[in-house]
Formats: C-alpha cells, structure tokens, sequence
C-alpha cells in the first residue's frame, strides 16, 4: 500500500470500489490522477508511451497554493494537502527538480493495488459508446473502462476526443532553454548565500531568466551542495525551431534534445551569458553549454473551451496549456486531479460527475492560460 503522508496508507479514507478508468499518460498530471482516482474508489490503467526512465524535465514550482482551504473542491477530504506533501518530499524549497517530484509519485502510483502502469504503450485514438469509454493503442489493442481521463500532455491524443474543433496548442513564439548544474560547479565566492531558497527574475531587454536554486541529490540546501536550475526565455530562436522541426506552422511537435542544439547555437548562447546574466546563474548556464547539456522547449499555450466530452475528460497540460512564466502548472495539474476525483467519488452517474468537474475547473484554468498568455504577447510580441 502506499504512503502519501507521513506514515499515513493511501488507503485510509478510501472509497470503496466505483468503478474503472485509464489514464493515458504516466507524467506528473497523470500520477496525480491516477493517485487521486485510486482514492476515490477507482481501479485504474495509465498508458505511457514512454519507457520506464522517465525524461529528466528541469524544475517546477511547487508553491502549496492549490492545498489552501478556499482552493480545495467543496467536500475534500484532503487528498490534495496529501498528494502535495508527497510530492514535496518534505522540503521546504518551493522549486523542486522535475524528477524528484516524478520519482516520489511514482513510486506511490507502483505500490497502490488500484493502479497498474503500462510502460511502451503509446494510445492512438479514443472513443465512447452509452457504457463505457476506450482508448487504442498503436498495436491495436483497445482498452475500456468506465472513463477515459487524458492526461498526455500538450500534444494530447485524448484532446482530440473532446475537443475534435480545436485540438492543437499553439506556439507561445519563443523558447525556453533549460538546464540544471551542481553549484560545486561555481567558484565559492559566486553562489548564492545560504538560505536564498527563492527564484531569481532577471530581465534583459529581449530575455527573461529564471534562476532558481534547488535541493542536492541528498535533499541539502547548503552552499555548494545545492543544484542550480534555470530557464532561459529566448523569442530570437523561432528559424531554429522550424528549421530542426520543433515548429510546424503554429504547432508545436517536440522538444529541441540536447544532442541537437548546434555547436554554434551553444556558441551564441555562452557568449550571450556572458553579456546577460550574473553570478551564479552565468556559471551555471556555461557549465551546461561545455558539457553539451541544454534543452530547447517551445512554447505552447492552449486556452479550453471544454474539459470533457461524454465519458471523456482533460487535466493537466491536455486540459490547459500554459506559459511556465506563470509558475502554476503543478498546482493547477493538482487541483485538476483533486477536482475529477471528488466528483466521481460522489456519485455513479460518470457523464453528470464529469461534467460537475468542468463546471468546476473551466473558469480558472482559462483565466490561468490568458493570463500567461499577456506575458507572452508583451514578451515575444505574439509573432509566430
């Protein structure tokens, strides 16, 4: 059984059985769900295209915001403060590296008896009749359940389901390059002082940059033993992104790997921090560009005009995209899964549940990506 408290079962306070769901995804928005559902009194399949090592991410901000009183759904039973101490681990920091918080909530998803993850399993289409809900997978197996929840991201397959009249996110018009170093890798007398445990905002001109110290491997946050993470707002690279296929017209397909950034796109950023930006957070962008260890992610935003459809529901960056610039996805990813789950747990009619949920979560989640999106505008001038 797992844990999402301290010392407190997964179990504890359970429904009891109500039904079935797959899950497509096995991302943070997808564990949150699945752990969620799980409580409600849901047996779940979470589909991921993926291998089991997951992608290392960055960082993200865990602000605790979606736990206060005000935000949880009426009748919550504190679910949400639970998945969020889980994913905390515990720290204090409000910036957490992505695969920590991917790691602690997998490993409750793997020890729960409600869930099974499905690893190599990539889903290519959706579907629903009056009893039941299905998604396919690329080998032509259908699997169906009670309801079908996407959580697979801003290139959702499920979104196509939902919402067939706009199923694309589009391209914010500019990239984020990302990437984490060992502060052991800056001189002593460049990092941060003990007890900076807040995002650095730096402007300069064209880019943005956010520097954001994070816990050691150890969970330290002492001087030297920290890790550095930032994320570099660049709207000067859009050739680049189509050139390499990242951008196709006004959608965005993948990410730019590490391993094809071109050496003189590192050159050109190395350069630039030099010119742009301090200590420490220079050093730990030259550290990454020597060692060949930045990603480039465009970036796309997706205001909802709906959730759910049917048997069909969205959460996480399915549901709504937004400008990380906001520093809420993971608290809206959060409130999303606590949403879907008290409305399922409260009755066995799933079509009304889910639409309680959108009615629940489709005001907030289009205010949160518009008010990303003034960021965007101001900052890359909405060109595409």
């Amino acid at each position: 059984m797992s844990t999402l408290t301290d010392g407190t079962p997964s179990g504890a306070g359970r429904h009891e059985r109500r039904g079935t769901a797959v899950v497509v995804g096995a991302s943070l928005a997808s564990l949150l769900t699945g752990l969620s559902l799980s409580r409600a009194g849901y047996d779940i399949t979470m589909l991921e295209r993926s291998g089991p090592s997951p992608r290392s991410g960055a960082a993200l901000g865990i602000n605790g915001d979606a736990c206060g009183g005000t935000r949880l759904p009426a009748g919550s039973d504190g679910a949400a403060r639970s998945l969020w101490a889980l994913a905390s681990g515990g720290s204090a920091s409000p910036v957490q590296a992505w695969s920590a918080v991917h790691a602690r909530l997998r490993a409750a998803a793997e020890a729960d008896p409600r869930i099974e993850l499905r690893h190599d399993t990539a889903v290519t289409g959706v579907g629903q009749d009056d009893d039941a809900a299905w998604a396919t997978t690329s080998t032509g197996r259908t699997l169906r359940a009670d309801v079908v929840v996407g959580a697979d991201g801003h290139r959702s397959v499920v979104r196509r389901g939902v919402a067939p009249d706009k199923p694309e996110a589009t391209f914010a018009g500019y990239v984020l390059w990302l990437g984490i170093a060992d502060e052991a890798a800056v001189p002593a007398a460049r990092r941060l002082p003990r007890g900076h445990d807040r995002p650095d905002i730096l402007d300069a001109g064209d880019f943005c940059l956010i520097g954001y110290p994070l816990p050691g491997e150890d969970g330290s946050l002492a001087p030297g033993a920290r890790r550095l993470g930032w994320a570099w707002f660049d709207p000067t690279r859009n050739d680049l992104l189509r050139e390499k296929g990242c951008v196709v017209g006004d959608v965005v397909r993948r990410s730019l790997r590490f391993d094809a950034v071109p050496d003189h796109t590192y050159r050109e950023l190395a350069a630039a921090a030099r010119d742009l930006w301090p200590a420490p957070w220079q050093d730990a962008i030259l550290d990454r560009v020597e060692r060949r260890a930045v990603i480039g992610t465009p970036i796309a935003e997706y205001v909802p005009d709906r959730l759910v459809n049917g048997r069909l529901a969205l959460v996480g960056n399915a549901a709504h995209v937004q400008t990380p610039m906001t520093g809420m996805g993971f608290d809206a990813s959060l409130q999303d899964a606590e949403a879907l789950a008290d409305h399922l747990a409260g009755t066995s009619e799933v079509r009304a549940a889910l639409r309680g949920y959108e009615e629940t979560r489709l005001h907030g989640a289009r205010d949160l990506v518009r008010s990303g999106q003034q960021f965007s505008r101001s900052f890359a001038g909405g060109g595409h």
